[in-house]
């Protein structure tokens, strides 16, 4: 199986997180919401699969290219 690598894009504060690890995902759902310059910004699974890792927790500030989440696909 491969595996995706999502990153986070922006600093921010995690606002919630819309998933969990043994989840299976569709390219486009939302992984997180992350808060930065007073506006929510979803994090969008760039494939489908099941997500294996997640790295994050609400209310966690993160910089970016910190990692996100893994999707095994």
């Amino acid at each position: 199986m491969a595996k995706e690598v999502i990153e986070v894009p922006i600093t921010g504060k995690i606002l919630s997180v819309e998933c969990k690890v043994g989840e299976t995902v569709k390219e486009g759902d939302v992984i997180c919401y992350i808060e930065s310059m007073k506006m929510e910004n979803p994090i969008l699974a760039p494939v489908a699969g099941k997500v294996t890792e997640i790295q994050i927790s609400v209310g966690q500030v993160v910089e970016a290219g910190k990692l996100l989440a893994t999707i095994e696909y």
